[in-house]
C-alpha cells in the first residue's frame, strides 16, 4: 500500500483520536492533548517573515537616525521571540514586487522601509537580518517573489528605476493593472537569476526562496500565448511549464557555481494535482498555474520546498502524503495557514494545526513551516506557546543536502574545557571550497553525551569557539561540542570526559530554568495576513 493510500486512514485515527478534545473545545473546559509526540534532532522550522507593506515588518518607517534605530529593534524583538521557540529557519521577504530590501544595482529600494518608493533606510536591513539571525544560530533564506511586481501605479513611485522603464519587454499589465514578469520571455529567467546571482555574491544567505514562480491564476486573465510556438514539439500546457522551469533551473545554474551549499527552494501551491482518490479542486501546480516542483526536485533543481498547505482536512492530510511520496529523498516543508486561527480570516481552531503539526512530524517529511510571522509571535489562539512548550522544546538541526553528493563531515574540535561559566573548544579543520564550520553544543548529565537525543542538544549553528551557559545548561554535568558544515554534514562529538562542576547549592535550578523556558514575551499587534 502505497504512503498516499495511507492517508485517509491516518486521518480517521487523528479525527477520532483528537474528538474529545474538539468536542470539548467550546465548553467552559479545554481538553489538553499533548500531540508533540518524539522530538526529532533534525527538523527544519521555518517562518515566513512578510515585509510587504510591513506586514510583519517594519511597522516603524526608518525616516531618521531614532526611527532606523527603533525598526532595527522591532526586527531583534521578532528574531528574539522565534529563537524562544527554537524556530531555525527564518525565510526573509527580500525581493517584494520588483523592488528589495538591500542596496541592488539591478531595482530600487523596497517603499515599505521608509515609506517612499526607492529611499534608502540608511543601513542594509538585508545584512542586518543575517547578522541577526546567525547570531541566534537560525538559517535564513532570501524569499524572492518572482513573478508579479505589483500595480501599474506602485511601479510609478519607483520613476526611471522600475523595471517597467528598464526592461519593459519583460513585463505586462493583466486585469485590475495588475503588472507581472512575462515566463514566456526567455529573458525573464536570467533577470530573475540577475537577482539571485546578486543576493549570493554579495551576502551570506543559507538559502534563496523563490515564491510565485508560476502562471498568475485565471482571475487576472494573463496570458503569454503570442509567444509560443508549436515548432517547440511541446503543447501549449508543458510549454508553460517549461517557462517556470526554465526560471527554476536557471537560478540553480547561477547560484550552485558560487555557493554550493546555499540551499534552493520555492513555495508552489499546496497541491501538486488530483490524487488517485482526492481532488484537489482545480487548484493545484501542474494544471492550474503551470508549476511541477516534483521535476525540479527529481533533476535537483531545488533542495527543498515549502508548498502552501494552507487548508484543513481531505484538502490537506491525502496530499501531504502526496508530496512525501514523491520527495526524491528531499525535505518537503509543509507551510501551515496559521493566520486563519485568526478571527479575521479564517475559523481555524487550534487543534486543527495541532493535527497537522503532528501530521507532519511523524510521517518524516522535514518539518513544518509557519504562514506567518506576525501570527505566531502574536500567540494567536495559542499557537506560540504550543510550539514552545509542546512542539519545540528543544532547538533542532537542519536536514543534511545528501543529494548534493558531499557527506565528508568536518573534523572532531580538538578539546573542550569549561571555565568561568563558558564552555570553550579548540577549531575544527574544514574545506576551503565548503564554506566555514560551525558548531553544535549538547549537554547531559550522562557520560558520555548522546548526541542523537534531541533533549541533549542545547546550541545549534554557534559560529565562535566559546559558549556561554544558558540557565537551561547551569544544571547539566557533561558536555559535548561538534563541527558541523554548511551542507549539515557533523563531526564525531569531542565530550567533556569529567564532570564540568558539581551543582551549587546556592543556585534555585528550577526558577532559572523556568525564566529561561516561559519568560515573558511581549509581542507587536499588528496587519491582517493575506496571501503572498
Amino acid at each position: 500500500m502505497t504512503l498516499l493510500h495511507k492517508a485517509t486512514t491516518l486521518f480517521t485515527f487523528l479525527v477520532l483520536l483528537s474528538f474529545p478534545l474538539f468536542a470539548q473545545e467550546n465548553s467552559t473546559q479545554t481538553t489538553t492533548f499533548l500531540y508533540g509526540g518524539n522530538h526529532p534532532l533534525r527538523e527544519t522550522r521555518a517562518v515566513w517573515l512578510t515585509t510587504i507593506g510591513g506586514l510583519d515588518w517594519p511597522r516603524i518607517k526608518a525616516t531618521d537616525a531614532v526611527s532606523r534605530e527603533r525598526q532595527k529593534a522591532e526586527l531583534i524583538q521578532i528574531l528574539d521571540s522565534y529563537k524562544k521557540a527554537n524556530i531555525n529557519t527564518v525565510i526573509f521577504q527580500t525581493r517584494v514586487r520588483a523592488a528589495v530590501v538591500y542596496p541592488s544595482k539591478i531595482e530600487p529600494w523596497e517603499l515599505s522601509l521608509t515609506g517612499r518608493a526607492g529611499l534608502s533606510p540608511g543601513y542594509d536591513p538585508l545584512a542586518f537580518c543575517i547578522e541577526e539571525c546567525h547570531k541566534r544560530g537560525m538559517e535564513i533564506h532570501a524569499w524572492v517573489v518572482c513573478i508579479p511586481i505589483g500595480t501599474s501605479q506602485r511601479q510609478s513611485g519607483y520613476g526611471s528605476f522600475s523595471i517597467v522603464k528598464k526592461n519593459k519587454h519583460l513585463v505586462k499589465t493583466a486585469r485590475g493593472g495588475e503588472m507581472f514578469m512575462i515566463p514566456g520571455q526567455p529573458q525573464t529567467a536570467d533577470y530573475i537569476a540577475s537577482i539571485c546571482r546578486e543576493i549570493v555574491e554579495n551576502y551570506d544567505v543559507d538559502g534563496i526562496s523563490l515564491d510565485y514562480i508560476r502562471y498568475p491564476e485565471s482571475t487576472f486573465a494573463f496570458s503569454d500565448d503570442n509567444l509560443y510556438s508549436s515548432s517547440t514539439g511541446l503543447s501549449k500546457a508543458d510549454w508553460k511549464r517549461e517557462n517556470i522551469t526554465r526560471i527554476v533551473r536557471r537560478v540553480h545554474d547561477v547560484v550552485k557555481p558560487i555557493k554550493p551549499w546555499v540551499k534552493l527552494s520555492s513555495s508552489p501551491i499546496g497541491k501538486y494535482a488530483d490524487t488517485k482518490r482526492y481532488s484537489a479542486g482545480g487548484w493545484n501546480c501542474f494544471n492550474a498555474v503551470w508549476q511541477d516542483p516534483k521535476d525540479w526536485l527529481k533533476k535537483n533543481y531545488q533542495d527543498m520546498l515549502f508548498p502552501m498547505m494552507y487548508f484543513t482536512g481531505d484538502n490537506y492530510y491525502p496530499f501531504l502524503f502526496d508530496w512525501l511520496e514523491s520527495s526524491e529523498g528531499h525535505p518537503v516543508i509543509p507551510g501551515l495557514g496559521i493566520y486563519f486561527l485568526d478571527p479575521r480570516e479564517g475559523r481555524w481552531t487550534l487543534n486543527e494545526v495541532r493535527a497537522e503539526m503532528h501530521t507532519a512530524r511523524n510521517s518524516g517529511i522535514g518539518g513544518m513551516a509557519f504562514y506567518r510571522g506576525e501570527f505566531l509571535t502574536n500567540n494567536t489562539k495559542g499557537i506560540y506557546d504550543t510550539a514552545c512548550d509542546e512542539f519545540f522544546p528543544y532547538p533542532a538541526l537542519t536536514s543534511r543536502m545528501t543529494w548534493m553528493g558531499d557527506t565528508i563531515a568536518p573534523t572532531t574540535p580538538s578539546y573542550i574545557r569549561y571555565a568561568d561559566g563558558t564552555l570553550r573548544w579548540g577549531t575544527s579543520q574544514i574545506a576551503p571550497s565548503k564554506s566555514y564550520v560551525l558548531y553544535n553544543i549538547y549537554g547531559s548529565n550522562v557520560y558520555p553525551v548522546d548526541k542523537t537525543k534531541a533533549e541533549n542538544l542545547l546550541a545549534t549553528n554557534v559560529r565562535s569557539t566559546e559558549w556561554k551557559l544558558n540557565p537551561r545548561a547551569i544544571r547539566l554535568r557533561h558536555f559535548a561540542v561538534t563541527a558541523i558544515d554548511r551542507f549539515g554534514n557533523e563531526s564525531p562529538a569531542m565530550q567533556e570526559e569529567k564532570p564540568t562542576f558539581e551543582l551549587p547549592t546556592h543556585i534555585n535550578v528550577t526558577r532559572l530554568i523556568n525564566h529561561d523556558m516561559k519568560g515573558s514575551q511581549k509581542h507587536t499587534k499588528g496587519k491582517k495576513g493575506k496571501k503572498k
